[in-house]
């Protein structure tokens, strides 16, 4: 077969043996209905509410540890305003909010009930200013 001929090809045959000699597995895990139900409680006990690795004074990872510091550039205080879980004290918590909120990373953080993001996507927002509005939209923080 010519390369022009290959290359507009519209199907492909697999062969049976690439599916018959697998050793893949397809694994699933749901959140429990009793964590599901925490997690939501959790989420709205405070306006905003972040799972991260460690606790805001001492944070375990870099990515929690620069959240905790945007927060706090925005204005944020965190003894009034904030409920952290640190998730290295608890692995169904760990796996459990992944699940819960459709995101592969922590720390998560939540305003007001709502998924924000993680330190990639508040990094993102402070820079736009995007942060800033949603916190006084929110009336978690006022312009000055």
């Amino acid at each position: 077969m010519n390369f022009l001929r290959s290359a507009t090809r519209t199907s492909v045959r697999v062969p049976s043996t690439v599916f018959a000699n697998s050793h893949a597995r397809i694994s699933a895990r749901w959140i429990s209905d009793s964590l599901r139900q925490k997690i939501d409680q959790d989420i709205k006990s405070s306006d905003i509410v972040m799972y991260m690795k460690g606790t805001p004074d001492q944070p375990m990872c870099g990515f929690s540890r620069a959240t905790v510091q945007i927060l706090q550039v925005q204005g944020v205080d965190f003894s009034s305003q904030v409920k952290t879980f640190n998730i290295l004290e608890d692995d169904d918590l760990r796996t459990g909010i992944k699940e819960y909120s459709e995101w592969p990373t922590i720390p998560q953080v939540y305003v007001k009930g709502t998924f924000v993001g993680g330190c990639d996507i508040m990094l993102n927002m402070h820079q736009s200013g995007e942060l800033e509005d949603l916190l006084v939209k929110e009336n978690i923080v006022s312009l000055e």
